[in-house]
């Protein structure tokens, strides 16, 4: 990749869509995290953990992932946890980020879920006066029963101004999403936008699935949606927004090679693809790097890398006033880099 090409995407301005606030615990933090909570982690060093980053599949990540969130306890872990996760992001020029937490992870291990919303939300506040917006996705653990996610969401009933959406994350296969229909058309009632994991390792039927019966306002990741003709047909006519997440789709062989990616031609096909870093202290790199590691890959023109950006902003949950602001800049940016 050029030099050139390397800073318009660093430059560029972009919103983030798919990132889970849990999947930004670097090494680093959580050996301090550790210390300061006097938690004991499976891992002698750093280097040990990142070791252990070398996944066949996605249950093997996640038992490294909810092995590392055993460190955070206190409001200040989280907030710390945010703090950090933003200034990655204002350093690839993301100016809002809707990102994705998991209560269930903490408050089953005793950890209340007030802390966990103080903490991050205070991460948000401190991140807002450096210039990066933000909006919270409630995301609920989908190996776990739905009794679970309603209870979940009952919880969440004094924030539920403070968060955006809810969404569903965790091992696809074996939980499709008509398994959460109950606490989703709540959250629907409620008024909170709507998300799913779909498509990544769960087939294109999950995908209608989260379409029909969750009636997602957006889908997460999305890949083997482009196995169904008639699928891709209704996301393009929709203009539904895919969160998709390169060096994740790699790191968990969604994809053998990026060449082999399909981000062009979900552009191709009219559908609203969106870049992003999904767990990026576990899948080697935040959002700017998964723009460059997938359009070195694909050779990918700076038109198509600037209509990823633009997608970002429409897919995203601002007012459209908002929208408007990030696009005009985006449009602005580009036509002064030539």
């Amino acid at each position: 990749m050029s030099k050139d090409l390397d800073s318009f995407i660093t430059g560029l301005p972009k919103a983030e869509l798919h990132l889970h606030i849990e999947g930004s615990l670097e090494p680093e933090l959580m050996f301090a995290l550790a210390r300061r909570n006097k938690v004991d982690i499976p891992f002698a060093s750093v280097e040990d953990v990142r070791a252990a980053y070398q996944f066949s599949n996605l249950q093997d990540f996640l038992d490294i992932y909810y092995a590392g969130a055993q460190v955070l306890r206190e409001a200040e872990d989280f907030r710390d946890l945010a703090s950090a996760y933003f200034a990655r992001a204002a350093a690839d020029n993301v100016r809002h980020a809707e990102i994705f937490f998991d209560p269930q992870t903490h408050t089953d291990r005793g950890i209340p879920f007030d802390v966990v919303m103080e903490g991050l939300l205070s991460g948000m506040a401190e991140a807002e006066q450096a210039g990066v917006t933000s909006k919270l996705i409630l995301c609920f653990l989908r190996h776990l029963d739905e009794e679970a996610a309603l209870a979940t969401f009952k919880q969440a009933e004094k924030w539920l101004d403070r968060i955006a959406g809810v969404g569903l994350d965790s091992s696809e296969m074996g939980h499709p999403p008509a398994k959460f229909a109950r606490v989703f058309a709540a959250a629907g009632e409620a008024g909170l936008k709507r998300v799913a994991h779909a498509g990544e390792e769960g087939p294109p039927a999950y995908v209608w699935e989260a379409l029909d019966l969750l009636k997602v306002d957006r889908l997460d990741h999305g890949n083997r949606a482009m196995e169904d003709a008639a699928l891709v047909q209704r996301l393009a006519e929709e203009q539904m927004t895919l969160t998709v997440c390169p060096l994740s789709n790699l790191k968990l062989c969604v994809v053998k090679d990026l060449a082999q990616h399909p981000i062009d031609a979900m552009l191709e096909a009219g559908l609203a693809a969106t870049i992003n870093s999904d767990d990026p202290a576990y899948f080697g790199g935040y959002v700017a790097e998964n723009y460059r590691a997938v359009a070195k890959a694909r050779g990918l023109s700076r038109g198509q890398i600037a209509q990823l950006a633009r997608n970002s902003f429409t897919g995203s949950f601002l007012s459209e006033a908002e929208k408007a602001a990030h696009i005009s800049a985006l449009d602005s940016y580009v036509k002064a880099a030539g």
